[in-house]
């Protein structure tokens, strides 16, 4: 038994998918907790009784609540939050704001997320800047030495990924924005794996932008992801995106950007879903970012522990800090396969595959990879249940 106070009983009786399945894919979509349920359907049954407007202004207080909720979970002001319809969005909103021309460069780690490197390979072929990959050091991690000899001037950008995907690691994120202190250079992390499962703090971290899920280690509503902004980053950016909500219309031909983050979001979202990310966020804080990492990275452990007394089982972290992103590969087994298997007998897990995480597997030469992602919830039970199932497999 892993001995830790944290009452997983509890947290078991507050999460209603426990009763059903073994959830080892929270890296990609958490179950959802009982007061974060609840407030999505409240919110929704309160729209159909009363309309939408109507039940939007009922719950002024309570949206407005949902943006003093993140300044504390990121530890930062609430008007440096806006929010997305998803991680993705929330990314690309503060990346393609960030005004880059011909002869910048724009520097990312060998481990950086799928989408973002699409999203800064296709920009900087467009406005001519370099797109160039910081190595990793020998745990697999970005090297801050490697990445401070890069630095000058011409550096715009620095996008990296604090939790990757594909391999639990983290990157030294803290580390990096030290390194860019005095430089041109703004830092936008994401933050997708690590929000929810951690502690994540922006003034230890000294990033300029973060970007983040509502789904993932958070337990939210899915679609919906959220951004930070430092306010002293504003107006270094230039957001594409403009409506009536980002800014106010000032006479017929001129208008002014709103002084807050917010200047990110459009007037249409789900507010029903914003509500529930806001009670997912009272959920974690709740418990407490310290002790919920300490429960996952206890579970975390004890996985892999178990996983490399299998034959034919490799584990395939990297870093030289642990997460709750467990990724292993199997001898002559398709891991597809094995994903489609391991479901039909109520166990969830995800695989990656190779033209998701290029940059890493592609790499490292592995053509896919499962990922069983752990949260507080989940028993060392399950971890036993999951292993003698890919044992038996």
């Amino acid at each position: 038994m892993i001995a830790t106070a944290f009452d997983v009983s509890r947290a078991r009786a507050l999460t209603p998918g426990c009763e059903r399945v073994v959830h080892f894919n929270n890296a990609g979509c958490g179950l959802m907790p009982q007061p974060v349920l609840d407030t999505v359907l409240e919110h929704t049954r309160l729209e159909a009784m009363i309309g939408s407007y109507e039940a939007a202004a009922q719950k002024a207080d309570a949206l407005n609540a949902v943006y003093t909720s993140f300044a504390k979970l990121l530890n930062c002001h609430a008007d440096e939050i806006a929010f997305a319809d998803g991680s993705t969005q929330a990314w690309h909103r503060a990346f393609h704001a960030v005004p880059l021309k011909k002869g910048d460069r724009v520097l990312t780690a060998n481990n950086e997320y799928n989408s973002n490197w699409l999203s800064l390979l296709r920009r900087c072929d467009q406005v001519g800047a370099s797109l160039e990959v910081v190595q990793s050091d020998g745990n697999g991690m970005l090297d801050v030495q490697a990445l401070s000899n890069m630095l000058d001037d011409r550096v715009a950008l620095v996008a990296i990924t604090q939790i990757t995907n594909s391999n639990g690691m983290v990157n030294p994120v803290a580390e990096v924005g030290a390194a860019l202190r005095g430089y041109r250079a703004l830092y936008l992390l994401d933050a997708c794996q690590a929000v929810g499962q951690m502690p994540v703090d922006v003034e230890r971290i000294g990033c300029d932008m973060l970007s983040g899920a509502g789904r993932k280690f958070l337990r939210g509503p899915r679609g919906t992801g959220f951004l930070y902004v430092r306010r002293s980053a504003l107006d270094k950016l230039e957001p594409v995106f403009i409506d009536i909500h980002a800014a106010k219309w000032t006479t017929r031909d001129t208008f002014e950007w709103r002084k807050d983050a917010r200047r990110f979001e459009q007037l249409e979202f789900n507010q029903a879903d914003r509500l529930g990310m806001g009670a997912a966020v009272d959920h974690a804080l709740g418990w407490g970012l310290d002790a919920i990492e300490e429960r996952i990275l206890a579970l975390s452990i004890l996985l892999r522990e178990r996983l490399n007394e299998l034959p034919g089982v490799l584990v395939r972290d990297q870093g030289t800090r642990p997460s709750g992103i467990n990724t292993f590969t199997m001898e002559g087994r398709d891991l597809n396969e094995l994903l489609l298997k391991l479901r039909s007998q109520g166990v969830n897990t995800s695989v990656t595959n190779f033209d998701w995480a290029w940059l890493d597997l592609g790499g490292r030469g592995i053509d896919s990879i499962m990922r069983a992602s752990l949260h507080y919830y989940n028993t060392e039970e399950e971890v036993e249940r999951f292993v003698e199932a890919i044992a038996k497999s």
